[in-house]
């Protein structure tokens, strides 16, 4: 008899098939993450991963990507090996990410030999999780923005307050029972719709933010709207697949343009530029002028976007394949008012290289 954690790998690189002489038994136990939950509350009661902190055999690079990832997504994370007599490091890089995207409030759990005679249990918070006395005995259990500490308990909302008034109240405005929430997969964008109706101020990256999406779903919810449920003052609609270089062949005609260029740092940039100071080339869009040259990666652009805010603002999105954006390319406008010719050409390579909406079709009669 041979005892060993998860053996099919190794026993199907040996030559081990489920039909061979030799017997495989599976024992199915409680798992690290659902003991040392037991005993601290009720921390999983909502979406969680694990992650392990050895790079013994996974590159650290790996381990914080998975760790960043888990973070931003709002995960409540249970740490397997997190430190050892050798690793001591991984559970302070692992508090620094955690801490990019989490309150140093964020109730923590630091369990040892749980169900077991030595077993312990530390309750702390994040900005002092590596602080604490961990081995490779701990499992660390992290919260996320919704978990809370009361009455000695650790407790992660299962989410009825999204619904309800109350555990056992009635549902809130919009809201009806055994469907999805309003701002469920079919009904975000609609509230997106309705945030830029009542926040007519609002910009489109600002909006983006307050969702927390890309601004490529934003245009998205506005290229949606209708007449019924329209997007305060914007329209929007994508450029059809294939079209792309037309576009940005399309924005030399437009006269006078300001260039907006995004990247995943934050770092944006934005000039003024003529339409016929673009270029394409190949897979590259070119902005050249007597004081600089820049180019553009149009593999990265994924779709292009039009959207138009009443009559003074009208640019085009290049966004990747996650929605994010890469340029703008807005009309420039002079005085506050946009070059008529310019605007009119604007609106004239829309209806020819999208699809037709319905505020469009409204718009256009």
């Amino acid at each position: 008899t041979i005892d060993f954690f998860g053996p099919y790998e190794v026993l199907l690189q040996a030559g081990w098939h489920p039909d061979s002489d030799i017997e495989v038994e599976v024992v199915p136990g409680a798992t690290a993450l659902s003991a040392c939950a037991a005993l601290v509350g009720a921390p999983l009661t909502h979406d969680f991963c694990a992650i392990s902190l050895s790079d013994l055999l996974t590159p650290w690079p790996v381990i914080a990507r998975r760790l960043e990832a888990a973070a931003r997504a709002d995960f409540v994370v249970a740490l397997y090996n997190p430190k050892s007599g050798r690793r001591t490091g991984q559970i302070v890089e692992a508090q620094r990410i955690l801490l990019r995207h989490r309150a140093p409030d964020t109730p923590v759990a630091v369990v040892k030999s749980a169900y077991r005679p030595k077993q312990s249990i530390q309750a702390t918070r994040l900005a002092d999780m590596a602080d604490c006395e961990i081995g490779m005995l701990s499992t660390v259990l992290i919260g996320n923005r919704s978990t809370y500490r009361q009455a000695g308990l650790m407790i992660t909302p299962r989410g009825y307050a999204n619904k309800y008034d109350g555990i056992t109240g009635a549902l809130k405005s919009g809201e009806r029972a055994g469907r999805s929430l309003s701002m469920g997969l079919d009904g975000w964008p609609a509230c997106v719709r309705a945030y830029l109706s009542a926040m007519p101020s609002s910009s489109l990256s600002a909006t983006a933010q307050a969702f927390d999406v890309s601004i490529g779903e934003v245009l998205s919810a506005i290229g949606g709207a209708s007449a019924t449920d329209p997007a305060g003052g914007y329209v929007a609609a994508g450029a059809r697949p294939g079209t792309e270089i037309a576009v940005l062949e399309a924005a030399r005609r437009w006269g006078r343009l300001r260039l907006a260029m995004h990247h995943e740092s934050g770092i944006a940039g934005e000039l003024q530029c003529a339409g016929d100071d673009l270029y394409t080339s190949g897979e590259q869009m070119e902005l050249v002028t007597a004081q600089l040259r820049m180019h553009i990666d149009l593999t990265r652009i994924h779709r292009i976007w039009f959207a138009r805010c009443g009559e003074q603002r009208r640019s085009v999105y290049g966004v990747d394949a996650a929605g994010a954006g890469v340029f703008t390319l807005s009309l420039d406008a002079d005085d506050q008012d946009i070059d008529p010719q310019a605007a009119q050409r604007f609106d004239q390579d829309w209806r020819t290289l999208t699809h037709p909406t319905e505020m469009e079709l409204l718009a256009h009669g």
